[in-house]
């Protein structure tokens, strides 16, 4: 087996990104196939806790101790109860967890060291992720099975009366309630800012410096709106990749995104409700990411009709989204697509529920530029009908 082990570790060393998620799903399927009926009622049965251990690790800073040792060398509890100040008997408990699943290596019956996962761990997306799924995500997936079976197993259309409302015991919007809890606000900033690298962006695959300079782009017109975009990390990665492209750079949110926005040179800040009519006319690219995904259909029709009346001939709607296939999706376009549905009645939809959504809104779908094949992370380049 040793030797099958390491063939398979050869593989994975010189594997694409896409080979390994394909690696990682065909191990998973010969794991869960090797299963008892008992172990996976306990592989099922103890996700919630495990994610709880974590966040206490990431808490502790355990994580980070155990990554900065130098030259990894493993720590006792006793000298790691020292350094996070928790008590060695329930720290003791914790680690051998934290070990049993994998998130740490024990080394011997006192002594632990960090393993990869340990230094995934460490990363900012993962301290980020785990903070906002625990704090505010988790409770919406306790209440799904029960709202689901209470409005007789239909999808959710309608944004303030879903599974949100009922893990959080409000009558609120999902990002009306963010304004009232800031924790919460701030652990969601942390992870939108953090959970795509620049390197994976939609800068990478589609062409705006062409069509700019195709363009009547003069220092007037608006090169770039980002719409519903944040405190502005988009906006800064335009400026940073087109230093000297004319024309204006534009963040649109709600006030307490743009209270807390990036100090881009640059960059105009505006506040902005996308479900109300678009301000900036003509501009040469409306940019949205991981915007519709938040809505419900007939939210994104309004949103796209608003966008729609302020184009010109030329302008361009770049919708960044994840584009899941019908078939053999990856589990994380799943998972967020499910978590949409919690928390806004939202979805990630396939390319052709685009298709149809956006004839519906008299819009038309020019091409999909896939930037990151492995989570079907793409951008939609989005004209008016050709007349």
């Amino acid at each position: 087996m040793d030797a099958i082990l390491d063939q398979i570790k050869l593989f994975a060393a010189s594997a694409s990104d896409t080979g390994r998620h394909k690696l990682i799903s065909a191990l998973h399927d010969m794991a869960y196939s090797l299963e008892t009926p008992d172990e996976t009622l306990h592989r099922y049965g103890s996700m919630n806790l495990q994610a709880a251990v974590v966040k206490i690790g990431l808490d502790l800073k355990l994580f980070r101790i155990l990554a900065e040792a130098e030259n990894g060398v493993a720590a006792s509890i006793k000298e790691l109860s020292a350094k996070t100040g928790a008590e060695a008997l329930l720290l003791g408990r914790l680690l051998r967890y934290l070990a049993a699943i994998g998130a740490v290596k024990q080394v011997s019956g006192n002594q632990f060291a960090a393993s990869h996962v340990t230094k995934n761990l460490t990363e900012r997306v993962a301290e980020a992720g785990v903070n906002h799924y625990f704090s505010t995500v988790t409770p919406q997936y306790s209440a799904f099975p029960g709202f689901l079976k209470k409005n007789g197993y239909r999808n959710p259309t309608d944004e303030v009366h879903t599974v949100f409302q009922d893990a959080w015991n409000t009558e609120l919007h999902g990002f009306d309630w963010f304004t009232q809890h800031p924790e919460n606000l701030a652990y969601f900033n942390d992870f939108m800012a953090s959970r795509r690298e620049p390197e994976l962006s939609w800068l990478t695959v589609y062409p705006v410096a062409e069509q700019v300079s195709s363009a009547d782009c003069g220092p007037e017109r608006a090169v770039y709106v980002n719409v519903g975009g944040g405190i502005g990390h988009q906006c800064a990665e335009f400026k940073q990749k087109f230093p000297e492209m004319p024309g204006r750079v534009i963040l649109q949110d709600m006030p307490h995104s743009i209270a807390n926005a990036l100090p881009t040179a640059g960059v105009e800040n505006i506040v902005h409700d996308f479900f109300q009519p678009q301000p900036i006319k003509g501009a040469k690219f409306y940019f949205l990411r991981g915007v519709f995904h938040n809505h419900p259909p007939h939210k994104v029709l309004q949103l796209l009709a608003h966008t729609k009346a302020a184009m010109a001939a030329d302008s361009v709607i770049l919708i960044d989204e994840m584009i899941p296939p019908e078939m053999g999706a990856h589990v994380d376009a799943l998972s967020m697509d499910l978590t949409m549905m919690t928390a806004f009645a939202g979805m990630e939809r396939s390319e052709s529920q685009w298709r149809e959504i956006l004839v519906e809104a008299g819009l038309q779908l020019i091409k999909t530029y896939v930037y990151n094949p492995a989570s079907h992370e793409s951008v939609m380049e989005v004209r008016l009908p050709a007349q």
